[in-house]
């Protein structure tokens, strides 16, 4: 979204593009999964007379939209992707395959998951730890526009402290939300680390793949 108010904003897409791009000619692997939030809002049903499933599909088919920009972002730079979709739509992604998807990315390609886990009442946070588990991934970097976790939303408290690691016990005893419930649990029981981050600084996934202390780690 940039600095707009909804919709694409090309600039940002291209640095995210330009950003992982550096990542994949270091050889690693690279999986990504994509909100949709910028065209789609979750709106309360009594507002608009949308039910929850029937919002919750709309935002699904936001992040496909969302991934296809970003793949051809990235095949402008260069970089061979291939888009996933949870729900089937041939003409413009490849289904889900996990098999599939784990061949692509040994081959060098960057995979791009679309529509979420394909269910209603599950976030982009989810559909991130459980790809992320399916694949058997290293580690979950969740790009945000803070550059790690806080006492405190560091946006309203300036008091507010960062944290360079915490532990997923400690972030469940002072209720610190790093991700929906559901997906903080998948993550805690795979003992899969979290690393979150500023993905809107230029050069910081490089940093973070790279091995640098930046954001904040979430462990066991």
């Amino acid at each position: 979204m940039g600095e707009n108010n909804f919709g694409l904003d090309s600039k940002v897409i291209s640095q995210y593009a330009q950003d992982i791009k550096l990542i994949t000619e270091l050889g690693v692997q690279v999986a990504i999964v994509i909100g949709g939030g910028n065209i789609y809002r979750g709106m309360n049903e009594a507002e608009t007379g949308i039910e929850r499933a029937q919002g919750d599909y709309m935002g699904m088919l936001a992040t496909v939209i969302n991934g296809m920009a970003l793949q051809s972002a990235l095949e402008r730079a260069g970089v061979y992707t291939r888009l996933q979709s949870a729900i089937k739509m041939e003409q413009i992604a490849e289904p889900y395959i996990r098999r599939r998807a784990i061949r692509h990315l040994e081959k060098g390609r960057v995979v791009i998951f679309g529509a979420g886990t394909g269910n209603p009442y599950f976030t982009t946070d989810t559909a991130g730890s459980l790809r992320a588990i399916e694949i058997k991934a290293d580690v979950i970097l969740k790009g945000t526009r803070v550059d790690g976790i806080y006492s405190a939303d560091p946006e309203k408290d300036t008091l507010a402290s960062k944290f360079e690691s915490i532990t997923f016990a400690e972030c469940i005893t002072q209720n610190l939300r790093v991700m929906d419930m559901t997906a903080f649990t998948l993550c805690m029981e795979n003992q899969l680390p979290i690393i979150v981050f500023d993905m809107n600084t230029p050069g910081t996934l490089l940093r973070v793949v790279s091995g640098e202390k930046v954001g904040t780690l979430v462990s066991g």
